[in-house]
């Protein structure tokens, strides 16, 4: 953001109260030319118009799987022709195996960091029931459905994935 021109447009959106004070404030140290406004609101309530990109990090998990793809086909139809959704998730993987050795290779990355065994249970056990990943099989197929041309899956690390979709 600090080297967006002054024809930009940037608008920030969180449902959290405090994440969306703590962007304005690191926003206000910013020297960016280009227009920034943060909102508190849902992604669910926004209006998506005249947008060349959308990101979305770790925010699709959060919102019931029903109202997922409504969503992504309201931020394909808010994008201009060629405009860019930039999606990253935490993606569940089909094979069980999988699944496990990645969960637990980021649980010991965790412990790496820093956290205890209790900590990283009691973020598990918040998380449960809340964050709803879904496997990059259907995230490309969702994306597709909402009204994406070109769906490519770039990054992974782990079980966190990123999605660039082309409308």
């Amino acid at each position: 953001r600090r080297h967006l021109p002054a024809s930009c447009k940037v608008i920030g959106i969180d449902n959290s109260e405090a994440m969306v004070e703590r962007c304005r404030t690191n926003v206000a140290r910013d020297r960016s030319q280009a227009a920034i406004e943060i909102r508190h609101e849902s992604m669910l309530d926004t209006a998506f118009s005249n947008a060349s990109v959308v990101v979305m990090n770790f925010t699709l998990q959060f919102i019931a799987d029903a109202d997922r793809e409504p969503l992504l086909r309201r931020i394909a139809e808010g994008l201009l022709p060629g405009g860019i959704l930039i999606l990253s998730e935490k993606v569940e993987f089909a094979d069980p195996e999988m699944q496990s050795t990645m969960t637990t290779i980021h649980h010991d990355f965790k412990r790496y960091q820093g956290y205890s065994d209790l900590e990283i249970s009691q973020k598990r056990a918040a998380l449960e029931n809340v964050l709803i990943p879904n496997t990059e099989d259907l995230h490309i197929r969702r994306l597709q459905d909402a009204g994406f041309s070109k769906v490519f899956p770039y990054m992974r690390c782990l079980n966190f994935e990123s999605i660039l979709a082309i409308r």
